[in-house]
């Protein structure tokens, strides 16, 4: 089955890019496969309808294994869950018997059902306790507004955020919650608002410090990070990678690593860490492409969501991963 036929058959939330993702993994019958950000299983079903492989779909969402023994029905022997960190996916395969891979599909960032989830407390639009949890456990976005100093608040919402008003921000941020703590979401919205105008670009002014904060709260480009390593550690030779992105920082992440891992970079990114930019005495993979993929009109039309995201794809080479910088891969 073509990509094209496999996406008729997806979740009601199709993923950004899938019939692209699918496309570039080329599954083959027997191969296996890694959808590392399972959510509500896109990828992994359009994987299995193009042919009869195997996927291992992780998720560090709580909710997310429920969703997945529905399609388990379906593809008993074909489709098993883990429930864990993409980033963390050598060592959990590892576990269970699996030492490589034949393709690694990755859709970084919070999932639209998240978003969606007035109770997640990832939007700014909808009212909801303050959390941005994907796992349901450890700090929340209120621990962080309500503890961290101004200063500390500043450089997140300005690194994680790119809020060129960061320190405004802060500051207000630091005085509201001395009259009333933070735990819902319009609260922060509000007050984000009212320091912020909205720019031409149309884009809410409370956008940028829910990113910063959501990207701190889940650790969420240190999760990418140790995700592509761990998708050079699986992969076996003519291997694929595909990762989709959707804003400056995640790209800027991928970029740099396949730029490094292919030869092709000049020297780090001061701005990465040494393991990513570290560069292989053989290259670890081919770029299939020097330019991102990026969605159709038709799909940026039908979700807006999807008009910022960058599909980047490469192919593992036979040359050894850098056991140096793998963090604990084995």
């Amino acid at each position: 089955m073509n990509a094209s036929a496999a996406c008729d058959k997806a979740p009601e939330h199709i993923p950004v890019l899938l019939g692209e993702v699918v496309e570039a993994l080329r599954p083959k019958d027997g191969g296996t496969y890694v959808d590392g950000t399972f959510g509500a299983g896109g990828y992994t079903v359009a994987l299995l309808e193009a042919a009869q492989c195997s996927v291992w779909a992780i998720d560090r969402d709580p909710e997310a294994q429920a969703r997945s023994e529905v399609l388990k029905e379906k593809y008993p022997t074909r489709l098993h869950f883990v429930s864990g960190r993409f980033g963390d996916m050598a060592d959990l395969l590892a576990e269970r018997g699996v030492s490589q891979v034949d393709g690694v599909a990755l859709d970084v960032g919070v999932s639209s059902m998240q978003i969606d989830d007035r109770e997640r407390g990832f939007s700014f639009l909808r009212d909801g306790p303050l959390d941005m949890r994907m796992e349901k456990s450890g700090r929340s976005a209120a621990d962080i507004v309500n503890s961290w100093s101004e200063r500390e608040l500043s450089d997140i919402i300005f690194t994680y955020g790119e809020e060129r008003h960061a320190r405004r921000v802060a500051r207000a941020i630091v005085a509201a919650r001395v009259e009333r703590p933070f735990s819902r979401t319009l609260h922060l919205a509000d007050v984000i608002r009212a320091e912020v105008r909205r720019g031409n670009d149309g884009i809410d002014p409370a956008t940028r410090t829910f990113q910063a904060l959501r990207i701190v709260v889940n650790d969420e480009l240190g999760e990418l990070e140790r995700g592509l390593r761990a998708a050079e550690c699986l992969l076996r030779p003519g291997g694929l990678l595909a990762v989709v992105s959707f804003h400056s920082l995640e790209d800027r992440v991928v970029k740099t690593f396949l730029k490094s891992r292919s030869g092709m970079a000049s020297r780090p990114s001061r701005h990465m860490p040494a393991s990513l930019g570290a560069v292989p005495a053989t290259a670890t993979f081919t770029a299939i492409s020097r330019r991102p993929i990026t969605p159709t009109e038709r799909e940026a039309a039908a979700n807006p969501r999807a008009r910022s995201a960058r599909l980047r794809v490469a192919e593992r080479t036979s040359a050894p991963f850098l056991t140096s910088v793998a963090g604990g891969l084995s």
